[in-house]
C-alpha cells in the first residue's frame, strides 16, 4: 500500500502522487512509485526550469543538435562535426568526493561517444569552500583531494585529456562543493547517432557493466537539500571503473560501424529507467523489458533496485532484428556483457516484467517529455550584500599585489593540473594554465577551443548581468588564443528553487545568458541544471558556469606570458571605467578588505565583441606574441601572470588615469585584452578599424614588474617573489 510517509520518501508532492494515479487509472506498485519518482526528479525532468530554458538560444548556422539529445553537435567543417556538453556531479562529490567527480567524468564521457563521437577533451570547474576556513577547512581539503583525485583517476585511466577548467573557493561552498564536468568529442557528420527507439519489433540490448545496488536513488538525491543525515546516502554514490568505459568506448563505436544499430542512450541518472523510456519517447515507441534477463552482479536484486540502479559503465542499444549476434560478437571481443533484454513496441508504452508478471507499466511520454513542469514564484533575487561602498584605503598596494596572487581564486593551480594527462591522444595545442584550451582536430587544418567560467559573486549581486559577464568572459578567452566562439554549453547551479527569491536568481540569470549568447552568436546546444545546492537552509551563490567552444586554424598557440624585453606592451580595450560601487564584487574587495557590494561590472555588450573581433584579427595575423584577458584581478594581475613565463620577463607601464590607484591596478571592467608585440603600429591601427580604445601602456623588461601612473610609482617589484607566492598557496594551504 502506498502511504503518505512513502510518497514523502520519494520526493513526490501529494499532487504529484495524484497525477500519477490519473495517468496509470490505479494506485501504482512500488516499482512504478520509484520509476515516477527518479523521472520526475528535479536532476531528470528539469521541472523548475523547463519553462525558462526555452528562452536560451538553441539554433544556429553550425547547430546539427541543440537541446534533447545526450550532447549537442556543431559542424565544423571538412566533413567533421564535434559533441560537447557539461553535466554537474556535486552532491555525489559531496558525500564521497573521488567517486562522485570520478563518475561526473565518466557520465560526461559517456554522453559523448552515446553520440557516436570519440572524446577528445575534458574540463572541469569546481567550486569548494576556503581550506583555511577555521571550522570546515579540514574538511574542505579532503573533499578538493578527492575530486581532484577522482578527475585524474578517470580521465588518466580512460585516456581522454583534461585541458583546463577553473578552481574557486568561497565560503557559501563548505556545504556544498560544485564539480561540474566538460567533455567534447569528435566524429565524422554523416556518423552521428541518436537516442531513440525505433523500428517495431527491433531487440533492445544491455551491454557493458552488471547491474549492482549502487548509486539507487542517485537522481532524487541529487534533487534535495542536504542535510545532517547526507553523510548515510553514500549508497546513492556510483562506483565507476574507468578501464571498463574504455572497453565499452571501444565497443560501441565498433558496433556503430557495422550499420546494426538505430539508437543508442547510456544509463546515466536514473539508470535503466531513464534510457528506455527517455529512447522510447522521443521515437514515440514502446519498450518492453524483461528484468530476470539484465545483467546482475549482486544477488535478490528486486525490480524496483535494477530498474533505479544507476551502474556505471552501461549502455541500451536498439539493434536491427535479426543482426543482434553481428553487436554480440564485437561485446564479446572486447570482454563486455551484451544481452538482448525487451522488444520495440508499438504502444508507447514502457512496460517492465519480472519473471512472467508486470511490474511496471507506464507511458514513456508521461515520464519524459510529458513529466510536471511548473511555473514557480519568483520575487527579487536573493542579496544581503549592501549597495553602498565602505571606505577604503590601501594600506599597500605591493602588499595587496601579494595577497591576490596568493588567493585561492588566482594562485597557480599547477598542483590540480599536474596531476591530469592533458597531453595524451597527442591532440593538445594548448592545455591547462592558459585563457582557453586548444585541441586540433587530426587530418584537418581545425582547431577547437573551449573556456569555463562563471562569476558566483557576479552573479550574487545582479544574476542578470553576472551571467552576461559569464558568456562575455567565455568569448573573450577563446578570442585571446584566436578562436571564434561558435557555440556553448551551460551548466546552472542554484538553492532551493521553492524559495521565491533562488527562483529569481535563476529565471533572471537565464535571461541574462539567454542575452548574452545572442548577442556573442553562441547558441546554447545542451547543458545541464543542478538545483537545491543548499546545506541545513544556507544557499550557494548562484553559479551559472559556461562552457564555450570555439574554432580557428590549426597553429603554433598565441600564450599568455610575456616572451622577450623590448616589446610593446598594448591593453586594447583601454584602462577602462570604475567606480566604487561596480569595485564591490571584485577579487581586491574579497581578498584584500573581506567585503561583498555593490553590483558587478559595466557590461558594454557592443563594445566587448568589437574588442573580441580585434584581439581575434590581432592573433590570427600573428602580431601578438602574448595575449591575456583581464578578469579576476584586474591590470596588476594580469600583468603579474604574463611576467610568469619561463623567459621571466616582465614589464613597465606608464599610465595615464585619473582612476584612484586601487580602481585603476585591480578593477574588474570587462572588454580587455592585455598583449605584447614587435609590430605595435599594426595593432594599434587594427583596434582603431574596429573603434576599441588601445593604450600603448609600455615595454616589456627584464624580470621586474613596475606601473607608474600620471609621475607617480605605483608598483616596482621583482617577479621572483610574486611568482614564489602565486606558485606556492594552493600547496600550502593544503598542508593546513
Amino acid at each position: 500500500m502506498i502511504t503518505p510517509d512513502l510518497i514523502a520518501s520519494h520526493q513526490l508532492s501529494q499532487e504529484e502522487y495524484e497525477k500519477i494515479v490519473s495517468i496509470l487509472g490505479r494506485e501504482p506498485t512500488y516499482t512504478e512509485l520509484g520509476i515516477f519518482s527518479v523521472m520526475w526528479s528535479e536532476h531528470c525532468s528539469y521541472k523548475s526550469s523547463r519553462v525558462h530554458l526555452k528562452k536560451l538560444p538553441t539554433r544556429g548556422k553550425l547547430v546539427v543538435q541543440g537541446p534533447g539529445e545526450n550532447a549537442g553537435i556543431i559542424d565544423i567543417g571538412g566533413g567533421y562535426a564535434i559533441a560537447f556538453k557539461i553535466e554537474s556531479h556535486n552532491h555525489p562529490s559531496f558525500i564521497e568526493p573521488f567517486q562522485g567527480a570520478a563518475t561526473g567524468v565518466g557520465g560526461i564521457l559517456r554522453d559523448i561517444f552515446t553520440m557516436g563521437a570519440r572524446p577528445i577533451a575534458a574540463m572541469d570547474s569546481l567550486r569548494f569552500g576556503p581550506l583555511d576556513d577555521p571550522e570546515n577547512g579540514a574538511r574542505n581539503r579532503r573533499i578538493l583531494e578527492g575530486v581532484v583525485s577522482g578527475i585524474a583517476h578517470y580521465g588518466n585511466c580512460f585516456g581522454v585529456p583534461t585541458v583546463g577548467g577553473e578552481c574557486i573557493f568561497e565560503r557559501c561552498y563548505n556545504g556544498n562543493p560544485l564539480v561540474n564536468a566538460f567533455a567534447l568529442g569528435v566524429f565524422r557528420k554523416d556518423e552521428i547517432f541518436y537516442g531513440r527507439a525505433r523500428g517495431i519489433g527491433n531487440p533492445v540490448i544491455y551491454v557493458g557493466a552488471k547491474t549492482g545496488r549502487d548509486g539507487i536513488h542517485g537522481a532524487s538525491m541529487a534533487s534535495a537539500e542536504f542535510s545532517e543525515e547526507s553523510s548515510q546516502k553514500r549508497p546513492n554514490v556510483q562506483v565507476g571503473d574507468p578501464f571498463m568505459e574504455k572497453l565499452l568506448l571501444e565497443a560501441c563505436l565498433e558496433a556503430m560501424q557495422t550499420g546494426a544499430i538505430v539508437g543508442i542512450q547510456d544509463m546515466g541518472a536514473a539508470g535503466l529507467t531513464c534510457s528506455t523510456c527517455e529512447m522510447g519517447s522521443r521515437a514515440g515507441t514502446g519498450i518492453e523489458i524483461n528484468l530476470e534477463l539484465v545483467p546482475q552482479r549482486e544477488t535478490g536484486m528486486t525490480p524496483y533496485e535494477i530498474m533505479l540502479s544507476e551502474s556505471q559503465e552501461r549502455m541500451l542499444l536498439v539493434a536491427e532484428k535479426g543482426r543482434e549476434e553481428e553487436v554480440f560478437r564485437i561485446f564479446k571481443k572486447w570482454g563486455l556483457d551484451a544481452v538482448t533484454i525487451g522488444t520495440v513496441t508499438d504502444d508507447g508504452m514502457l512496460r517492465v516484467k519480472d519473471r512472467g508478471q508486470v511490474v511496471a507499466e507506464i507511458p514513456n511520454r508521461a515520464l519524459a517529455d510529458e513529466a510536471p513542469v511548473y511555473e514557480r514564484p519568483h520575487t527579487t533575487p536573493l542579496r544581503t550584500a549592501p549597495m553602498e561602498a565602505p571606505e577604503f584605503r590601501s594600506r599597500g598596494l605591493a602588499e595587496d599585489l601579494s595577497a591576490l596572487l596568493a588567493s585561492g581564486d588566482i594562485c597557480s593551480k599547477r598542483w590540480i593540473w599536474e596531476q591530469y594527462d592533458y597531453m595524451v591522444q597527442t591532440n593538445t595545442v594548448q592545455g591547462p594554465g592558459g585563457d582557453a584550451a586548444v585541441v586540433r582536430i587530426k587530418d584537418t587544418d581545425i582547431s577547437v577551443a573551449m573556456s569555463l567560467d562563471g562569476n558566483g559573486r557576479y552573479t550574487y549581486l545582479s544574476p542578470r548581468e553576472g551571467a552576461k559577464l559569464a558568456v562575455a568572459e567565455c568569448c573573450r578567452n577563446l578570442a585571446a588564443v584566436g578562436a571564434e566562439p561558435v557555440a556553448a554549453t551551460n551548466c546552472l547551479n542554484f538553492g532551493n528553487p521553492e524559495r521565491p527569491e533562488i527562483m529569481a536568481q535563476l529565471v533572471e540569470a537565464i535571461e541574462g545568458m539567454a542575452d548574452a549568447c545572442r548577442h556573442f552568436d553562441t547558441p546554447i546546444t545542451g547543458g545541464n541544471v543542478s538545483l537545491y545546492n543548499e546545506t541545513l537552509g544556507e544557499a550557494i551563490y548562484p553559479t551559472p558556469v559556461l562552457g564555450v567552444v570555439g574554432l580557428m586554424k590549426t597553429a603554433a598557440p598565441v600564450t599568455i606570458d610575456f616572451k622577450r624585453p623590448g616589446r610593446a606592451v598594448i591593453l586594447l580595450g583601454g584602462l577602462g571605467e570604475c567606480d566604487a560601487i561596480r569595485f564591490g564584487g571584485t577579487q581586491y574587495a574579497k581578498v584584500v578588505l573581506g567585503s561583498l557590494w555593490g553590483l558587478p561590472p559595466a557590461l558594454d555588450m557592443d563594445y566587448e565583441k568589437r574588442v573580441q573581433a580585434a584581439v581575434r584579427q590581432i592573433v590570427a595575423e600573428g602580431i601578438a606574441e602574448s595575449a591575456h584577458d583581464l578578469s579576476d584581478g584586474g591590470l596588476a594581475v594580469a600583468l603579474a601572470e604574463s611576467c610568469f613565463g619561463p623567459a621571466g620577463v616582465g614589464a613597465a607601464l606608464e599610465l595615464d588615469s585619473d582612476l584612484r590607484p586601487e580602481f585603476l591596478l585591480f578593477h574588474e571592467g570587462p572588454s580587455r585584452v592585455l598583449i605584447s608585440t614587435s609590430r605595435p603600429e599594426e595593432a594599434l591601427r587594427i583596434a582603431a578599424e574596429h573603434g576599441i580604445e588601445a593604450v600603448q601602456a609600455g615595454t616589456t623588461i627584464e624580470g621586474r614588474l613596475r606601473i607608474i601612473n600620471r609621475g607617480e610609482t605605483l608598483l616596482d617589484l621583482d617577479i621572483a617573489p610574486l611568482r614564489q607566492a602565486w606558485e606556492g598557496a594552493l600547496e600550502t594551504r593544503l598542508r593546513g
